[in-house]
């Protein structure tokens, strides 16, 4: 039995992850603002306001999901705006990898997941917040990943739309949803399960030889033109 920390464990992606872990009988900590899931021990923490509680012993992994998805014209945004997107996707991830570094370097080998967003990589139209924002964490990963090798790798996922609750005002009507799959090659757009599939992946054994990578998980959104 491995003990990983999912930030973020509540809903969405984190939710699927932290049930896959579960069922292979991993002890999993979660954190979220509702302190709910169905994991080992949850925490009811608002990560950029909260202390950060002390936890015991190593952890083999920690998987950082709290996302945003604010777009709007550049011209409408406003300085606080930028600031927000960064103090959720970027700050609130460093706060928690210093809080649980030495509990990571307890491990032999150890794996860290972080998400990023297609947006960064395709530019895409008012997505300029939160492309800053993941940008940042794409840059964040490369960066730990070279400091912190051999013993903790450091992996990005960077998902196109995918149908979780962050996400549900751009998929609440069935026209919505169409214009959406229509945009990615597949014509389907992401579902959390498979993206929780792929962290799995990342924190397991199965993929030692990986760090440093930003995986794009998009429908081919990036790399197939239609």
């Amino acid at each position: 039995m491995d003990n990983f920390l999912i930030v973020g464990n509540s809903s969405g992606i984190g939710k699927a992850l932290s049930e896959q872990l579960m069922l292979q009988g991993h002890f999993v900590h979660g954190f979220s603002r509702r302190g709910t899931g169905n994991v080992s021990k949850n925490y009811d923490i608002d990560i950029n306001k909260d202390p950060l509680p002390e936890i015991d012993g190593p952890l083999n992994g920690i998987v950082y999901c709290p996302g945003t998805i604010n777009l709007k014209p550049f011209s409408f945004f406003k300085p606080e705006d930028f600031q927000k997107d960064l103090e959720i996707n970027v700050i609130g991830a460093i706060k928690v990898l210093r809080q649980y570094l030495l509990n990571l370097q307890m491990c032999e080998s150890a794996s860290v997941v972080l998400f990023s967003t297609v947006a960064v990589t395709a530019g895409m139209a008012y997505h300029s917040s939160v492309a800053v924002a993941k940008g940042a964490v794409e840059g964040l990963t490369r960066s730990l990943a070279a400091e912190w090798a051999p013993k903790i790798r450091v992996n990005c996922i960077a998902p196109s739309l995918t149908d979780t609750p962050l996400a549900v005002k751009l998929l609440d009507t069935d026209a919505k949803r169409s214009a959406a799959q229509q945009r990615h090659p597949l014509k389907v757009v992401g579902d959390s399960r498979d993206i929780a599939s792929m962290a799995f992946w990342l924190l397991s054994g199965q993929s030692k030889f990986m760090t440093g990578q930003i995986i794009h998980i998009d429908g081919g959104m990036t790399s197939a033109r239609l």
